[in-house]
């Protein structure tokens, strides 16, 4: 199936600048929430050190209980209860301030992450309507919907998650070294030892599942975009018998998310166990020296407990900001691929100039247009006609002759690469592309209504219509009938698919939409073609009436619904090979009528 496999190719990822994006992050982004980060760092370091000091304050009180026994073996006083009840209590202290720090560190996160979460969806809705149709051309529906959804949320999830982590991390890993030196410099320098271990072992890690966790991300959006086409396709797969081709070709994007997301989980995972090791040893070697000095001495066995229980906690914030590391990978690849979409090439900038389009009749002229998808692969060459307001302007042609082209270059869909579109002397490129649109009515074969009422569908064009408007519209195009006989009349509710109404009642909805927006310039591209024939009749009348002090044109491959047309345009190749009235072009006997007779004949052969 050469559909789903566009999301597939060139999926290699491309080598990504980590330092570019963590600094569009931080001055594009997080740099507009400086006063709420500021309180995340002032309540972390906060709630770190009321932690922090907890061992050595537990220490001071095994060190008095020691005491205590001591004396009491010695024939003096005992434990004091009381002095050991007030460590405690100092103890509980600290830590329900630390535990309110805390609290206070993560809703502020929590707030920012969402805002920032908020004001990213913006930029890409934003961005979607900016980019031009090229973009859309060379995409699936799923890459761009995995931005928005997949690559969003990662950012949000793991920025909430990661950034508080690593403040805690830090502020915990230099408290505990304070804390250490304050009770024993020679078995700092001990635990010292296990540091640049730990540290190498990290980086070593990181570097290897980093190129993982970009593939994860890149393969998750093409699994997302194959997976939205096959469904959204689905009938035309089941009738093809596709369904093995499409299953197979997901297996294979399937599987390359399965290898890079198992590699990446699997080498960020073997930090925990691999730290773990180290700081054991560490651990014991600590406590062997702790033995050796209380002998000699010169520590109290409350500050061996207390200096144990530090080193034990030595190798946590390293181990917690390689288990961040994994989710900032992540969180990385996420936000590249939201910055390289955001960074994308807009459509050409729109003129200052402002032109009343209400004074517009509607003459066109396209003067020695040329126009090619692709810069190397033209099209459409040298393209010149002029067209008078009100006049019907049929386009025929045989397929890939270039005459939906010529519509999309008249809205400004796409821009000409040479020559130029004149609006009533206007080049269209003068136009803001909203006004420029305003002025057109479209009904393309492709019908497209959206999940909503059916009244919402019709006032798509003109949401100020009135409710009469609507039923006068609806009329106008023969479908006022069919909405009567829906449940609920016009207030029926489409489905996202519009599966609930047939191919021939969505064009009806679309045509009733077109002429309650009262356009100028009319564009009815195969616009009866998913229409019977007894309907069609019905439709033509219609559009005749709406067509009447209008200029429109028609794309048609049935030469017989566009014999009272003003003028026809015939193409091929890109170019306009002839032009005339019906009978003029019959009576040259050229192309056009090489093309009405074999469509006559094939007819009356049917």
């Amino acid at each position: 199936m050469p559909g789903p496999m566009r999301g597939i190719r060139g999926a290699t990822p491309k080598p990504k600048n980590s330092k570019k994006t963590i600094k569009k992050l931080i001055t594009d982004y997080l740099s507009r929430y400086k006063l709420a980060i500021s309180i995340v760092i002032i309540f972390a370091i906060g709630s770190t050190i009321f932690n922090i000091v907890g061992p050595k304050i537990l220490g001071n009180a095994t060190t008095e209980i020691f005491n205590g026994l001591i004396g009491k073996l010695s024939g003096g006083a005992g434990i004091n209860f009381g002095k050991i009840a007030n460590i405690l209590l100092t103890l509980l202290g600290f830590y329900i301030i630390s535990a309110l720090f805390g609290l206070i560190q993560g809703f502020t996160m929590t707030s920012v992450a969402q805002k920032l979460t908020y004001k990213l969806r913006n930029d890409v809705a934003k961005k979607l309507n900016k980019l031009p149709m090229k973009f859309f051309d060379k995409r699936t529906n799923g890459e761009v919907l995995s931005i928005i959804t997949n690559d969003i949320d990662t950012l949000s999830q793991n920025l909430n998650q990661s950034i508080t982590q690593i403040i805690t991390s830090i502020c915990t890993l230099i408290g505990i070294i304070i804390m250490m030196l304050s009770i024993s410099f020679v078995m700092t320098i001990v635990s010292f030892i296990i540091l640049p271990l730990s540290v190498f072992i990290v980086k070593m890690v990181v570097k290897k599942s980093q190129k993982y966790f970009k593939r994860q991300q890149e393969y998750l959006g093409h699994v997302n975009g194959q997976v939205e086409e096959i469904y959204g396709g689905h009938i035309i797969v089941k009738a093809f018998n596709g369904e093995e081709a499409a299953i197979k070709e997901f297996k294979k994007a399937n599987k390359e998310l399965y290898t890079s997301g198992w590699k990446s989980q699997f080498l960020s995972g073997l930090m925990h166990p691999l730290l773990m090791f180290i700081g054991n040893l560490g651990y014991v070697a600590v406590s062997v020296l702790g033995g050796y000095l209380a002998v000699q001495g010169t520590i109290t066995v409350g500050n061996i407990q207390s200096f144990i229980q530090y080193n034990k906690r030595f190798t946590q914030p390293i181990e917690q900001i390689a288990q961040v590391s994994a989710m900032l990978q992540s969180m990385i690849a996420a936000a590249e691929r939201i910055f390289e979409f955001l960074e994308e090439e807009e459509e050409v900038k729109e003129a200052d100039t402002k032109i009343d389009t209400s004074k517009l009749k509607g003459n066109v002229e396209f003067k020695n247009v040329k126009f090619g998808y692709d810069e190397d692969k033209i099209i459409i060459n040298d393209f010149s006609s002029k067209i008078k307001e009100g006049q019907k302007i049929a386009i025929v042609g045989p397929t890939g002759a270039g005459k939906t082209t010529m519509v999309k270059l008249l809205m400004r869909f796409y821009d000409v690469n040479s020559g130029e579109i004149l609006l009533d002397g206007h080049n269209i490129k003068e136009f803001k592309r909203g006004n420029l649109r305003k002025m057109f009515g479209m009904v393309l074969q492709d019908t497209w209504l959206f999940s909503g009422t059916v009244k919402e569908n019709i006032k798509y064009g003109n949401p100020e219509a009135s409710d009469s408007e609507v039923i006068e519209a609806a009329k106008a195009a023969h479908v006022n009938h069919f909405i009567k006989t829906l449940p609920k009349g016009y207030n029926s509710v489409l489905n996202e698919e519009s599966s609930n109404v047939s191919a021939g009642q969505k064009q009806l909805l679309t045509i009733a939409r077109v002429i309650l927006a009262n356009p100028k310039i009319l564009i009815l591209d195969e616009a009866t073609s998913s229409i019977d024939t007894r309907t069609e009749i019905q439709i033509q009348s219609a559009m005749d009436n709406l067509m009447k002090g209008r200029t429109s044109f028609i794309i048609a491959h049935r030469l017989s619904t566009i014999k009272n047309a003003d003028l026809i345009l015939v193409m091929n190749h890109g170019d306009i090979v002839e032009q005339g009235t019906h009978e003029e072009l019959l009576a040259k006997n050229g192309f056009y009528a090489d093309l009405y007779n074999s469509q006559f004949d094939g007819e009356e052969a049917s």
